[in-house]
């Protein structure tokens, strides 16, 4: 058994010390927290999360270090009418989880909170079958990296000049970048796309969005998925799929390393950041993360038909 202890409100998600692992989770409207901890064969531990802090659900686990998978499980009415769509069967992903691993198992369990089939009143009927199968999970992170040295060169707005790229498709068709590296973060960060960079003349890059992102469940039917990457369900963690390395945590290094990379060369790294829609779309999307944490906390509501949500 991990020791444990209450651990402190901030920073949120889930901190490395060098000992022990910090857990911490807004929910305002939750009536129950419950951390789950995930073995590398599926194992799921639950531990619940008792301290809370300024609506900071906290709790400290020494001897849990990175690498560690994770997720929420969290309580509280399911009331679609008031805007409460808690459903604790349905694990969700960590909002400020700094890496994430895995991806949707559309198939694999119902990841919506209520009963399908039943019209535009389907979301009224709660659904209690788990769905920790179809859930990709957080990942503890270490947070070290040899930064060196490394400044944003600062140029001046007069001088800018942004080149608006994607991570994957400009790497992809680099014929000079090793093909092992191509898609990916290491692949932006090479000699080859580095040189044709520079000679561009550009002073800056503006990635289409990089944070992780879940392929629709319909462009799943057809075989398709999310190239542009405007689904994002975690904001601070960098897409695994761009990883050359690795996605248990690994991305966030190979990330670091090409915005170091940029750096060195002169370039500075805008990131295309969507914040007015989620992978969990409206009120009748899956529940992934957000919704089930506190929908009404996280989502803004139709004020007269809080059931809606802008998604």
């Amino acid at each position: 058994m991990d020791d444990i202890s209450p651990g402190r409100p901030f920073p949120q998600g889930a901190t490395w010390d060098g000992v022990g692992t910090n857990f911490s989770l807004w929910s305002e409207r939750a009536e129950r927290v419950e951390l789950c901890l995930f073995d590398e064969h599926g194992g799921e531990r639950r531990l619940d999360v008792r301290d809370r802090t300024a609506f900071q659900w906290h709790v400290y686990l020494r001897g849990v270090g990175p690498g560690q998978r994770y997720g929420y499980r969290v309580h509280g009415p399911y009331e679609p009418e008031a805007g409460l769509r808690f459903n604790p069967a349905k694990l969700l992903i960590d909002p400020y989880a700094k890496a994430i691993e895995g991806v949707i198992g559309w198939r694999a369990a119902n990841t919506l909170p209520y009963q399908p089939g039943h019209g535009e009143d389907a979301d009224l009927r709660l659904d209690d079958s788990d769905d920790a199968a179809a859930i990709p999970r957080g990942v503890v992170v270490d947070p070290r990296f040899d930064w060196g040295d490394d400044r944003p060169p600062g140029h001046s707005w007069s001088s800018t000049i942004i080149y608006e790229t994607h991570v994957k498709g400009f790497t992809m068709r680099h014929p000079d970048i090793p093909e092992r590296l191509r898609g990916t973060y290491a692949g932006l960060a090479s000699r080859p796309a580095i040189d044709y960079l520079q000679s561009l003349g550009i002073t800056a890059v503006e990635l289409l969005p990089v944070h992780q992102i879940a392929d629709e469940s319909f462009l799943i039917d057809k075989g398709l998925s999310n190239y542009w990457g405007y689904s994002s369900i975690g904001y601070l963690a960098p897409h695994g799929g761009y990883s050359s390395s690795g996605c248990h945590g690994e991305q966030v290094r190979e990330f670091k390393a090409m915005v170091k990379a940029l750096h060195g060369a002169g370039i500075e790294v805008i990131l295309d950041v969507v914040f007015n829609h989620t992978a969990e779309g409206n009120h009748l999307g899956p529940m992934l993360s957000f919704k089930g944490i506190d929908n009404a906390g996280y989502y803004r509501l139709m004020p007269q038909a809080p059931r809606a949500t802008t998604g």
